[in-house]
């Protein structure tokens, strides 16, 4: 009991809990960098190799396998799923990303949190600008191998629905993670954005709109932008805690 008391008092004193904050915020940092890390290496080795043409037989393998044989008009699945698909592919639409950023940053300026509006507004446009521009830069054009379910009109690598979903639902869970003192509260904010974001990036190789590769670069570009905005974010908020 004595034991028990000793422990509650230290963990409670100000100056042991602001180190153990400090601490947290130190590997959550740690932790970032190493998904940036791994994340820009991953979009690397899939650029390399898909600018190689090393993919192909993956790529057309997946597409092929989620078509009916023999008939690649008709995805599988029943004629639901299709529809359910389509509006799953339309949460990483440039228009409801666009209006969910929007709302977010006009809450947080009203709520006087402009750093963290800063950050979101920071990370989601200089991830479209980042999107546009290696779309432009490989210039990989979209699947021919199969009948396309979405209109499309860009080209192909990486995915923007799948690396702007990362970007800003992972910034966006990031940041409601912070709000949040419990472990299993943060936890399950972050995997419900990681959920989210591989939903959307699977529903763009099943509707045929996008290679499977395009898909896996967006998913690791996009986590690795979060990561290295959330490492620039980590800075300017730490010592200047908004409440």
């Amino acid at each position: 009991m004595f034991k028990s008391e000793q422990l509650r008092f230290f963990k409670e004193h100000p100056l042991i809990r602001v180190m153990l904050e400090r601490a947290r915020a130190e590997i959550g940092a740690l932790a970032a960098f190493a998904v940036a890390a791994v994340g820009l290496l991953i979009f690397a080795g899939i650029a390399d190799e898909t600018t190689e043409g090393e993919t192909r037989v993956f790529d057309e393998t997946i597409l092929l396998a989620l078509r009916t044989p023999g008939n690649p008009d008709d995805p599988i699945g029943p004629a639901w799923f299709d529809l359910a698909m389509n509006d799953i592919t339309a949460l990483g639409g440039f228009v409801v990303l666009t209006l969910l950023v929007l709302s977010v940053v006009i809450y947080l300026l009203m709520q006087g949190k402009w750093r963290n509006a800063v950050v979101v507004a920071g990370a989601s446009v200089s991830g479209v600008f980042l999107s546009e521009g290696l779309k432009v830069g490989f210039g990989r054009p979209r699947p021919e191998l199969v009948p396309q379910l979405a209109e499309v009109h860009s080209l192909s690598f990486p995915s923007g629905h799948a690396m702007l979903s990362a970007v800003i639902f992972l910034t966006l869970g990031a940041l409601l993670a912070r709000f949040h003192k419990r472990k299993r509260e943060r936890a399950l904010i972050m995997l419900y954005a990681v959920l989210t974001t591989m939903m959307v990036g699977a529903s763009r190789v099943y509707l045929g709109v996008h290679w499977p590769t395009d898909v896996l670069a967006g998913w690791a570009l996009g986590a690795a932008w979060a990561a290295l905005w959330w490492l620039a974010a980590w800075r300017f908020l730490r010592d200047k805690q908004e409440t």
